[in-house]
């Protein structure tokens, strides 16, 4: 599943989404449960929920994988999965259909499951699902937008002049200093007052 998950950079740029293979499908889930955008998580809240089905690429990728790594036993898992990505833009269209039909048909069951289990679901489950699933969006985005803040920062700090850097390295040591300081300072109150489990195991104090 590790090498897997590896395929996934790349198949946006050769396979076809789940959402464009089955445009006009339809579907009988309310926003913003629809078949087409049920996070993966979401299964794990219901015994014998269906997983997605693999996209044509994916399919192809993983019975690809065993050949070319028995081929290329040395070879990282990212320049093998390149070679895959190779080999599927030069397969002929005639024998990327029979992995796209594949797909399409496993699509299409997977869709009717679905649509069998929300048929079975309350209203007030419906209500509680989607709450979930958008607090885990609104989690998820916040989480992007904490990275991509982290990663500015990070540019930022690199482009520093080393005189520039040395400030907040001493900035640094003078808060180390004090927080051991101020620890130190509160442990010995703990001694004293009889709470020496709440001290650190590798210091000891002797009360006064």
């Amino acid at each position: 599943m590790a090498l897997l998950r590896g395929v996934w950079g790349v198949l946006s740029a050769l396979g076809k989404s789940g959402a464009d293979l089955c445009a006009g499908c339809g579907s009988r889930l309310r926003s913003p449960l629809s078949f087409a955008n049920v996070p993966r998580w979401f299964s794990s809240n219901f015994i014998g929920y269906p997983k997605k089905p693999m996209t044509s690429y994916v399919r192809f990728s993983k019975e690809q994988l065993p050949i070319f790594k028995a081929q290329n036993p040395d070879a990282k898992n990212s320049e093998l999965i390149k070679k895959i990505a190779e080999l599927w833009r030069e397969l002929p269209d005639a024998e990327k259909k029979i992995y796209e039909d594949a797909y399409r048909t496993d699509w299409q069951a997977y869709k009717e499951e679905i649509n069998r289990i929300q048929e079975q679901l309350t209203p007030s489950q419906i209500v509680s699902l989607e709450k979930e699933i958008m607090q885990k969006r609104l989690k998820k985005k916040a989480l992007i937008k904490k990275r991509v803040k982290l990663k500015a920062v990070n540019e930022s700090w690199k482009n520093l002049s080393s005189s520039q850097k040395q400030v907040y390295i001493q900035l640094a040591k003078d808060d180390k200093v004090r927080y051991y300081n101020e620890m130190k300072s509160w442990e010995e109150q703990m001694v004293e007052v009889g709470r020496d489990d709440l001290v650190r195991r590798s210091v000891k104090y002797t009360a006064k």
